[in-house]
């Protein structure tokens, strides 16, 4: 019985993966990327970026230098909306007569802090910059390399796009983080193939919240940020709303950088856990399939290749086949984006297993009311999200 029960797990193993290869649009090749020397353009257009800033004075001076270095034609502007920090996250920014730093109103009802922040950023850009038809949503801890805007402003004008956005290369130096972000990455990639985001006749969409040129008719259009306003996983919320009625872009870079910084497995763990479980739209039938499917993609090849699931050789070497071949194969772009070994393919069942394990703790808080925190706000929980 155990030596059957090894056999058709491994076979549903490598089936999931030849799946993935050849049915899910390519997504692991991470290949959508932006020309690192893109084209002149006969027309620059005003671009006013909007970050919404709590408690961010580690790393805010370093995003606004640079957007306001940007080697970029058109006027460029920065609205920094500080939500309440305590921790002297205004007086971080620095000045310029192109910079407008204002303090956010208390948080409404209904709203997540992010969303309410951007939608003041907004409205101070409708007041002080009406004439920029283009708006860069960025966080305070992103770092832009100086033709970053150019890029994305080629990009939105070369393929007529209402929104681009790329997923900033995040930080990854300490063991927790080139253990698991990479494979973060890798997971999102698979949940959101980039190709068929890219394809306008696909319905898939997704957006990367720390860097997002969106046209502004095109926000309008959709409602605003209004239309999203308690969404926890806003970006991807909007490149939905946005690509309803025109076509949106995502890729990834090595260019625009986070500073946020990972040093525990807790970091991490809290930033997945915050939305994972509304990522699955707070179903258990979903959390179960999520479980069972992440079980036979990535924990079933290594038991099988060292011998517990019985089968003999043949489980064993199918098992190690598709954790170090297919499986192996599949991740190594990305590993390669982060400029790690591919000897890190051998911990991407262990990750799978973390991530999985964060998706049952984000479950665990929603059903005992506590919601999602983050920035020491609740969201989701029976209680109205504190100041």
């Amino acid at each position: 019985m155990l030596e059957q029960g090894g056999l058709i797990l491994t076979a549903l193993s490598v089936a999931f993966w030849v799946w993935a290869y050849f049915f899910r649009g390519g997504f692991w090749r991470a290949d959508q990327r932006l020309d690192d020397a893109p084209s002149d353009l006969q027309y620059w257009p005003g671009i006013v970026a909007v970050v919404p800033a709590r408690n961010e004075a580690e790393t805010i001076g370093q995003t606004v230098a640079s957007l306001l270095a940007q080697d970029y034609p058109g006027d460029v502007s920065v609205i920094v909306v500080d939500d309440g920090s305590d921790d002297g996250t205004a007086e971080a920014t620095g000045t310029s007569e192109r910079l407008s730093v204002i303090q956010g109103k208390p948080l409404e009802a209904g709203w997540t802090g992010k969303l309410w922040a951007i939608k003041q950023g907004l409205q101070e850009a409708d007041r002080t910059r009406p004439s920029a038809s283009f708006v860069l949503l960025t966080d305070a801890d992103i770092v832009h390399d100086p033709a970053s805007l150019r890029r994305l402003a080629v990009k939105v004008a070369e393929d007529d796009l209402d929104l681009v956005s790329l997923m900033a290369l995040l930080r990854c130096e300490n063991f927790w983080e080139r253990f698991l972000i990479p494979a973060f990455i890798f997971f999102f990639q698979k949940l959101y193939p980039f190709p068929w985001v890219n394809d306008p006749s696909r319905l898939a969409a997704a957006a990367a919240g720390g860097c997002v040129l969106v046209r502004r008719r095109a926000l309008l259009d959709a409602g605003g940020v209004d239309a999203i306003c308690g969404r926890l996983i806003d970006d991807c919320a909007l490149a939905a709303n946005i690509k309803k009625s025109g076509p949106i872009w995502l890729g990834l870079t090595e260019k625009v950088r986070s500073l946020r910084r990972y040093d525990s497995l807790a970091g991490i763990w809290r930033m997945v856990a915050r939305t994972a479980f509304e990522q699955l739209g707070n179903s258990a039938l979903l959390l179960i399939g999520t479980v069972l499917g992440m079980g036979v993609a990535y924990l079933v090849p290594p038991l099988a290749s060292v011998g517990i699931l019985g089968g003999g050789w043949v489980v064993m070497a199918a098992g190690l086949i598709t954790w170090l071949g297919l499986a192996g194969v599949a991740y190594a772009p990305t590993l390669r984006l982060y400029g790690l070994s591919f000897v890190w393919i051998l911990a991407l069942p262990l990750a799978a297993l973390l991530f999985t394990l964060m998706a049952f703790s984000s479950a665990i808080r929603h059903w005992q009311g506590r919601g999602s925190t983050w920035k020491g706000r609740s969201y989701g929980a029976t209680s109205t999200p504190n100041r």
